[in-house]
């Protein structure tokens, strides 16, 4: 037997003994899209809001002309005659034409409206939010102020004043709007101005706008972000409730317009109210319904913010 050297042998057993330890690969988290398709209410809601979005931009191909015109015999009754599967109002309009360029009207004070309002909301939120003290007191008591004003009877009064129009009513909204949307962004901002990351970053020498703007409000986009979806649909409630009081563009189709209009033959003409109702009712849940399917999607794994911006794959 030959000899062996010495420590040899030792580590030969030793090492043909060792079991291999594999390192801990954490689970990937799935993405936001796939988190957002495990909800079948979800994606069905958006896609109905997809197809609404679709027939308000396709409106001018579907029916080209003003919905405005008289194309009829007044109140012709839903599925009597093939050229007005929806009827016609008590002016012979074409109900399915004042749909589809309604839809139009909503969609575009809804979102105007929102990102007028967030414009206003995320900046001063954020800037209460990480500033803190004296800015802190003086932009929370001034987002008070404007929460403890009735919403909607103030965007009445501002309608009212300036005049009905599209712009009147976009601004409208959206200054009863932000409020909100503030308060969400300087909570969010407190609770991310001690994270570690933004700890980190201030002893790398990174100044404090460069902070705010690169580290911390990317964290609290998906926060902003569902709030946002909400406020779309608040806008177009708020929109077609101005209208309905006759308080909307005189020259714009809406769904609000089409409501107070029929509200005066509610019983002789259903029709009239049902079809601008119900369109009014499916895209204001279709919006509601994703913006909950979201809100699910972008949460982390546990229910809790992390400190570092969540993947909007």
């Amino acid at each position: 037997m030959s000899p062996t050297a010495p420590g040899t042998g030792a580590s030969a057993v030793s090492t043909a003994g060792a079991v291999p330890v594999t390192a801990a690969v954490p689970a990937r988290r799935p993405s936001t899209w796939r988190r957002f398709r495990e909800q079948p209410a979800a994606v069905l809601a958006l896609a109905l809001f997809a197809v609404v979005a679709l027939v308000a931009l396709g409106a001018p191909w579907l029916y080209p002309g003003s919905p405005w015109r008289m194309v009829g015999r007044p109140l012709i009754e839903p599925l009597s005659q093939a050229r007005f599967p929806l009827g016609t109002d008590m002016l012979g309009r074409d109900i399915a034409a004042g749909l589809v360029h309604g839809a139009r009207a909503s969609l575009l004070v809804g979102l105007a409206s929102t990102g007028l309002a967030l414009l206003i909301g995320v900046p001063l939120g954020a800037l209460a939010g990480y500033a803190g003290r004296r800015v802190d007191v003086a932009l929370s008591t001034l987002i008070e102020c404007f929460q403890t004003i009735p919403q909607f009877a103030m965007a009445v009064v501002l309608v009212a004043i300036v005049g009905p129009s599209v712009s009147t009513i976009v601004v409208a909204i959206s200054v009863v709007s932000w409020p909100p949307v503030a308060r969400l962004v300087r909570a969010e901002i407190l609770s991310l101005r001690e994270r570690d990351f933004v700890i980190a970053a201030r002893v790398a020498g990174e100044s404090g706008w460069r902070i705010l703007l690169a580290h911390v409000l990317p964290n609290a986009a998906a926060p902003i972000i569902v709030c946002a979806s909400f406020m779309v649909a608040t806008a177009m409630l708020t929109e077609a409730a101005l209208a309905f009081l006759g308080l909307g563009d005189a020259r714009l189709m809406s769904w609000g317009f089409m409501l107070g209009a029929a509200r005066t033959m509610v019983r002789e003409t259903w029709w009239m109210s049902l079809w601008p109702g119900l369109a009014l009712m499916l895209t204001v849940l279709s919006i509601n319904v994703a913006a909950e399917g979201l809100q699910h999607a972008l949460q982390p794994a546990g229910g809790q913010r992390g400190g570092t911006a969540e993947s909007l794959e």
